[in-house]
């Protein structure tokens, strides 16, 4: 369950993640037991957040899309059994920076630039919710604050407001910029 690169050993708190994901695809009452089959994670990393902690899955990028399917229902299985933890799962992406061709690469795709990467991690924080809008806000200091409207209809859902504070710190720590969420009026 874990595909780490060139056999480097997995963290205590990365088998505890995998073999959480293991007994989940193995019981019987699990209905994301299908989809759970070829889905691995690259790395676990526990976070500090205010008095919580939150535990950020990275999974690689080609068993993304499937995550994505059962986000919502995995995500509530995991803090059941990693209980006072937010959970939260991002895509393991690539940025290549501007002297890409060194790698002996002709183009850089636009999906791997440093914004496209970190629009894309802001995607997958907030996930099974929407993004409804964005605005920077830049102060007289020139200082840049993101403010990321999510989507109102999901305000009631899986605790999603308890939550906010736990996206910020998550994405400061993703990509260092600051980032405040708030729902968008209806």
């Amino acid at each position: 369950k874990i595909l780490k690169e060139k056999g480097a050993a997995p963290s205590p708190l990365e088998e505890e993640v995998a073999k959480a994901l293991f007994d989940i695809e193995v019981s019987p009452s699990s209905d994301i037991k299908a989809d759970l089959r070829d889905i691995v994670i690259c790395n676990a990393q526990d976070f500090e957040v205010k008095n919580r902690t939150a535990l950020i899955i990275h999974f690689p990028f080609r068993v993304w899309k499937n995550v994505q399917k059962i986000q919502g229902r995995l995500i509530r299985e995991l803090e059941k059994k990693f209980s006072k933890k937010h959970v939260v799962f991002v895509a393991q992406r690539t940025i290549l920076d501007k002297n890409f061709r060194r790698k002996g690469l002709k183009i850089r795709p636009r999906s791997r630039t440093l914004t496209s990467v970190h629009e894309s991690i802001l995607e997958d924080i907030v996930g099974p919710t929407e993004i409804f809008g964005k605005r920077t806000r830049i102060s007289v200091d020139g200082t840049k604050l993101l403010k990321v409207m999510l989507d109102p209809k999901d305000k009631d859902k899986n605790d999603v407001e308890a939550k906010m504070s736990t996206f910020s710190a998550i994405y400061k720590k993703l990509t260092n910029k600051e980032a405040v969420f708030i729902f968008a009026e209806a």
